[in-house]
């Protein structure tokens, strides 16, 4: 059997479809898998030795978008069945041309509940099955550190306003520097803001913590933040990362649901929010101006949580 799955295009939501993957591939036993999806995403599956094939889907949001889709659909192959975990047009679009004898795209469910719940279900209606949504999985290996080792993570790709403010993280950074060494990640677009962090900490002689933002593959973000001892973080990919490996995690949510999208079966979450009546507004940027759903969490609340628990 010839199967293709479409994964989500972020990066933390192909890491929840990971226990909708596994099922379905359970379902397929000996099939032929063939991966595709943006770079970031497929990156998750450079280990997995089931999976045949991985393709990219590098197609721009221009003009041409569609004329690029229909050729990337033609070129993938002849599937049993085709899968996507997205519900966009463009992914509709996709499965439409691909040669498929079954085809299925996900469709937002608007009930609230965990989206790792979601995928499966999703799963489990089209293969009739009855799998229980299990663990993250991330086939890589972690990097241990010497010493006790925090990760603080500021950045988020979906929009400024999932994102704590830089002198918290560093605040919360320099208070722990005496227990810990640091770690700061982020991604080639968030070097910005890890570079405001790690003024904070220069200026109060912190000398212990490195910056790996915008310096790491996605293989070599898994393997760190694997091999942590705590994270601190916005609600993003790096903290489904840190799910998979059930890091002592602080997880930050302002105007994102955590209900939906916290760390999966990581019982060593720790979750910050201030659960305002405006939240969650799942804005990009926060409608009121105010922000204070992220504004009003300090770090000495973050800092007491870590303490209530060493």
């Amino acid at each position: 059997m010839k199967l293709l799955i479409e994964i989500p295009t972020w990066l933390g939501d192909a890491i929840m479809a990971t226990p909708a993957i596994e099922n379905i591939i359970k379902k397929h036993k000996d099939s032929e898998i063939t991966i595709v999806g943006s770079y970031v995403a497929t990156q998750l599956f450079i280990n997995d030795k089931r999976i045949s094939k991985i393709v990219i889907d590098n197609t721009k949001k221009d003009m041409f978008r569609y004329i690029s889709l229909y050729k990337l659909a033609k070129s993938l192959g002849k599937f049993d069945l085709s899968i996507s975990f997205r519900s966009s047009f463009s992914s509709k679009f996709l499965l439409f041309f691909t040669n498929s004898l079954e085809k299925y795209n996900y469709k937002k469910i608007r009930e609230i509940k965990h989206q790792v719940l979601k995928y499966n279900e999703f799963i489990n209606t089209i293969s009739n099955s009855n799998f229980i949504a299990g663990d993250l999985i991330l086939n890589f290996s972690p990097i241990y550190n010497i010493k006790p080792t925090l990760g603080i993570n500021p950045g988020s790709t979906y929009g400024s306003a999932k994102r704590w403010y830089p002198k918290e993280f560093a605040k919360v950074a320099i208070e722990l520097s005496n227990k810990y060494n640091i770690v700061i990640f982020g991604g080639p677009d968030e070097t910005n803001i890890a570079n405001d962090i790690e003024k904070e900490l220069i200026l109060k002689g912190i000398k212990n913590y490195q910056n790996l933002s915008g310096k790491t593959s996605i293989k070599e973000l898994i393997e760190n933040i694997a091999g942590l001892d705590i994270l601190i973080t916005n609600d993003s990919g790096p903290m489904h990362i840190a799910a998979a490996y059930k890091i002592r995690t602080y997880s930050i949510f302002g105007p994102t649901s955590f209900i939906e999208t916290n760390q999966w079966n990581n019982p060593l979450e720790n979750i910050i929010t201030m659960n305002l009546d405006c939240a969650p507004c799942m804005k990009r940027n926060c409608p009121l101006k105010h922000h204070n759903c992220m504004k009003l969490i300090t770090a000495n609340d973050v800092l007491k949580s870590i303490n209530n628990l060493t």
